[in-house]
């Protein structure tokens, strides 16, 4: 693991906090290398089943190291920055991007890339590169426009301005704003009730939604995930545990296929 990625696994939710505060948390190009090496490993313990991506020191991400941004998004189109953006939004179980103080560049592409994004009030958000004079990476610009629209899209690359936790909410970057000194514990109190549901339902939820967002088939995702549902004996267990009015005890941890 790249210095800068702490990791931690507790009660079902995996923790991945970006240090590096006296940067604001500015990825290198060896953590942005890193990333998908760390979610892989995350992806295939059992015991995670739910992932957070947070910060250290009040800020989540000021974006991409400026001194290394040759070697981060190189003009042979091998960006690290998109790699590592697509190792999350790929990642097989709930992602939630818990966010204070500075969400910038790099850093809204990484939130992006989460399936859910909770933000303390004042934290602020921006996307830059009007300011560098560089041109955003084409697979993170289609899912910043999947999620906020074309307009809110061209506000945020156009001006490079920051704007608040209020306006971020009300464009659709952000699910939930909480204030500053409760962001801990509601993602805390939200992740519970998460890893305590369907990961199948919730994988399959996942793959069929991004496949809409992306303009693709679902008629086959869809088919094979009932024939994984017969197969595996969730549904029995949800039932059971209703009519014993009971928790349920999912067993269900591996994606499908």
């Amino acid at each position: 693991m790249a210095a800068g990625l702490d990791c931690e696994v507790a009660e079902g939710v995996g923790t991945v906090t970006i240090d590096r505060p006296a940067k604001r948390n500015a990825m290198s190009a060896d953590m942005w290398r890193a990333l998908p090496g760390l979610l892989d490993g995350l992806a295939a313990d059992p015991g995670v089943r739910v992932l957070v991506l947070t910060g250290a020191g009040g800020d989540f991400c000021a974006g991409a190291d400026i001194s290394e941004l040759a070697d981060i998004d190189r003009r042979d189109g091998a960006h690290l920055s998109t790699a590592a953006e697509e190792a999350l939004a790929a990642f097989p179980k709930p992602t939630l991007a818990a966010i204070e103080g500075f969400c910038v560049g790099g850093g809204c592409q990484l939130a992006a890339a989460c399936d859910l994004r909770f933000a303390a009030e004042g934290a602020r958000f921006g996307i830059t590169p009007a300011k560098l004079g560089i041109v955003y990476p084409a697979v993170a610009t289609a899912r910043l426009v999947r999620l906020v629209g074309p307009s809110a899209a061209k506000y945020l690359l156009f001006s490079a301005d920051l704007v608040g936790a209020d306006h971020a909410l009300r464009i659709g970057l952000l699910d939930e704003v909480v204030p500053a000194d409760g962001l801990r514990a509601r993602v805390a109190e939200f992740t519970r009730t998460l890893a305590a549901r369907s990961l199948l339902t919730q994988r399959a939820t996942k793959d069929i939604v991004d496949a809409i967002a992306a303009g693709g088939p679902v008629e086959e995702k869809v088919r094979g995930w009932l024939d994984e549902v017969s197969a595996r004996g969730e549904v029995q267990e949800g039932v059971a545990a209703f009519l014993e009015r009971r928790a349920p005890r999912f067993t269900w941890t591996a994606p499908a296929g």
